[in-house]
């Protein structure tokens, strides 16, 4: 894969977490966060973890700014603000990678549950906000941060996908597919987003109710292109 994917919220567990993958697979990631410190700090340990890829630390916009794919992985709190901030720089025909799950602790509820959005889902409001041209593909909900940052072992966890494209959601198999034990199954169309967001929330409560920080989902009698790698 020879597109640039940028991680708006690469800072964080999450986006740190799949930054890190992408770039032990080779891949050329730049790390987007509102503190450019902060992001060239994640690029370097990084660089320092993976072994392999072009990892670069950069405000939001810059991050944006060209490349093929971005990924965000930010709280639903700060979604609308950041889509705002950087929807000048994406390149026409990028796809975005909408990875937000809107978690009621965001207006003071449990972290367990979501909260329900005018849009339908979080996917639909990035979508909503999303200049002309973008791509938008709910993902990458369910990979759990902590799986992500261990490169020993493969991750051991399907990822649903939804989306209006059909290459988009091509191209988000094949980038889910260079992590090790990762497989991307399409749910069909971005309406359904809002229960690949829910199932996130409910791998929260699974990890609360046994005490684990990894639990995730494997969708059995489907057949996926690639399969775990």
């Amino acid at each position: 894969m020879e597109t640039t994917v940028a991680v708006v919220g690469g800072t964080g567990a999450e986006g740190g977490g799949l930054a890190l993958r992408f770039a032990h697979a080779g891949l050329r990631v730049r790390i987007g966060s509102r503190d450019l410190e902060r992001a060239g700090e994640t690029a370097h340990r990084i660089v320092q973890a993976a072994g392999a890829g072009e990892v670069s630390g950069h405000t939001n916009a810059d991050a944006v700014s060209g490349a093929g794919i971005v990924v965000l992985t930010v709280p639903l709190a700060a979604q609308i603000e950041i889509l705002k901030s950087i929807r000048g720089f994406f390149e026409r025909g990028a796809i975005l990678i909408d990875a937000t799950v809107p978690l009621e602790i965001a207006i003071g509820g449990r972290l367990s549950r979501t909260v329900t959005l005018w849009d339908g889902s979080a996917a639909q409001q990035a979508a909503r906000l999303a200049p002309e041209g973008v791509r938008v593909v709910a993902g990458f909900h369910a990979l759990s941060a902590e799986a992500l940052v261990h490169l020993e072992r493969p991750v051991d966890c399907d990822t649903l996908i939804c989306g209006d494209a059909a290459d988009a959601k091509a191209a988000v198999r094949d980038l889910a597919q260079t992590i090790p034990g990762v497989r991307a199954v399409d749910a069909g169309p971005l309406e359904n987003a809002r229960m690949l967001e829910s199932a996130a929330a409910l791998l929260i409560a699974l990890n609360l109710r046994h005490k684990v920080k990894s639990s995730g989902i494997r969708i059995t009698g489907v057949d996926a292109p690639g399969g775990p790698a």
